[in-house]
């Protein structure tokens, strides 16, 4: 059997610089250091930073006055903000410059006295924080069917933003649907979606026409691991998701010659390494890595935990 990788895979600017923020807050305030939500949707990570002293909260009532608390990649409202400097907290922002980048799309519509679309999956962290920062009237919805139940205030003063971590594919029907009951509305293009997003989506695209099946390693309550997934479903390929290589199954494999190996943007690589390990001792003797997008983004860190002088 062969495995072949899509190209990118794994971890973004935007995960990579809010586990790295978790680090440095350690290293410099020491633990316990509080997190708000989970910094990312990987088990695996979440785990090697709780041992490292980081506590992971549903709520900010569960931070001690004044300690040190992290809000997640994946963005908080206005009113989590406000309640955490009430509270005395030493807050640090993690959320990835993509998201803070639609917060700020967002806000202007609505202070050009639009009604607000957020194309997302209602109760994702991303989708509450970003409902969260925008004054007004906020529609969430996901699908084509729901944009034909719409009921607006008026037609003519509509806007919509999306989810950073939707299919690609997703977006631009419901986008598409938006447009044609609601000529007037505004938006930004669909290319605006997060870059890894769709370097990932493009990478198992090239990737699905040349395997029998696609593995996909992340957790289960990652957004864009299932959206990736998915796309290897409606392209007629059997597609899993993974979270440890001890979820493989044999019998998976036993009319595959060629299997597809990708990874959500919150998975990190030595998980993936462990699951090539895995299909190794399955019967796996070649790995070929396909061309993709080169990515380069770096991401500034927080004022707080830039290098003191």
């Amino acid at each position: 059997m062969k495995a072949r990788l899509a190209n990118p895979r794994g971890f973004c600017a935007g995960v990579d610089r809010a586990i790295e923020i978790v680090e440095r807050a350690l290293e410099r305030y020491g633990a316990p250091v509080f997190v708000l939500h989970e910094i990312v949707h990987n088990k695996h990570v979440l785990e090697d930073l709780r041992e490292r002293g980081t506590i992971f909260v549903k709520d900010l009532d569960e931070v001690p006055s004044g300690a040190v608390t992290i809000f997640s990649a994946h963005g908080v409202s206005d009113k989590v903000v406000a309640a955490g400097k009430a509270r005395g907290l030493r807050i640090i922002d993690a959320t990835c410059p993509l998201v803070t980048k639609v917060h700020t799309q967002a806000q202007s519509y609505a202070a050009d006295e639009r009604e607000v679309i957020l194309i997302g999956h209602e109760g994702h962290p991303e989708v509450e924080g970003t409902q969260g920062r925008i004054p007004g009237t906020v529609h969430v919805l996901s699908t084509p069917q729901e944009v034909a139940t719409l009921q607006v205030q008026n037609p003519e003063r509509l806007a919509y933003v999306t989810q950073t971590t939707l299919s690609v594919d997703d977006t631009r029907e419901v986008i598409a649907a938006l447009i044609a009951k609601y000529p007037l509305i505004k938006g930004p293009d669909v290319k605006d979606i997060c870059y890894a997003t769709q370097n990932r989506q493009d990478a198992v695209k090239q990737l699905v026409g040349q395997v029998d099946m696609l593995l996909v390693v992340g957790s289960a309550n990652s957004s864009n691991s299932n959206r990736l997934r998915e796309l290897g479903e409606r392209s007629g390929v059997l597609s899993v998701l993974v979270d440890h290589p001890d979820q493989l199954r044999e019998q998976w494999f036993e009319n595959c010659e060629n299997i597809g190996v990708t990874a959500g943007a919150s998975a990190p690589k030595a998980l993936v390494d462990l699951v090539l390990a895995r299909l190794a001792e399955l019967g796996v003797d070649d790995l070929i890595e396909l061309d993709g997008e080169t990515e380069e983004v770096v991401f500034q860190m927080p004022p707080e935990l830039l290098p003191e002088d």
